[in-house]
């Protein structure tokens, strides 16, 4: 592995490293993976937890540093690898496309995340169905906001994918594993449809990772 190689540390399933593969596609960056299995809790392991204090991932390692939390990461590949631009170069157009990644990333995912719903089941006794519901309540949620706030543009961010469809295609395909119904929301549908078809997002997609079921 060449010395500037990126590590991409990374669980097939999850959301927040769905969202930095696709973003390393678009920029055409070289990375290796490093799977940790969230559910036989490989990302508590002592080794991990010292590269990546919270136990999440994903985490990217560069050139000896540690990268954390998926929107900074992308951020990050964003201002270091400037094209393509994950974001619009005119401020409100960028604060509108941050707004609607940040409907995904800071209020449907972190209470969907793997470590909530374990908590809901051994906490709280909750029953996987009621579970269940608990993650279509908040995708719904989010996705009718969303919805309303889809630009007359191919893309949430645009003209081009960036950071607001990056964090859209992996939600939807939570919403689609969780058996949401996603009728109510043609726009975004159409978004999802057109991103899929691009090489760095079906690339990124879980069910193309090593050790996908």
């Amino acid at each position: 592995m060449g010395k500037n190689m990126m590590i991409l540390h990374d669980y097939w399933r999850s959301s927040a490293a769905y969202r930095v593969r696709i973003g390393l596609n678009l920029k055409g960056l070289a990375y290796t993976l490093a799977a940790h299995d969230l559910r036989a809790g490989e990302q508590s392991s002592p080794d991990y937890r010292s590269l990546a204090p919270q136990g999440l991932v994903p985490a990217l390692e560069v050139r000896g540093d540690v990268l954390t939390q998926s929107l900074a990461i992308l951020e990050w590949l964003d201002e270091t690898h400037p094209e393509p631009a994950f974001l619009p170069s005119e401020p409100l157009a960028r604060a509108q496309v941050r707004a609607m990644a940040h409907v995904v990333a800071m209020d449907i995912h972190p209470i969907n995340n793997l470590r909530v719903l374990k908590a809901l089941k051994a906490d709280f006794g909750a029953e996987q169905a009621a579970i269940d519901a608990w993650i279509r309540r908040w995708i719904a949620d989010g996705f009718a906001a969303l919805e309303a706030a889809v630009p007359a543009a191919p893309f949430l961010s645009g003209e081009a994918p960036g950071l607001a469809d990056i964090c859209l295609v992996p939600q939807w395909y939570n919403a689609e594993r969780f058996a949401l119904d996603v009728v109510p929301y043609p726009k975004l549908a159409a978004v999802v449809a057109r991103a899929n078809a691009l090489p760095a997002f079906a690339s990124a997609h879980p069910g193309a990772q090593p050790g996908a079921e």
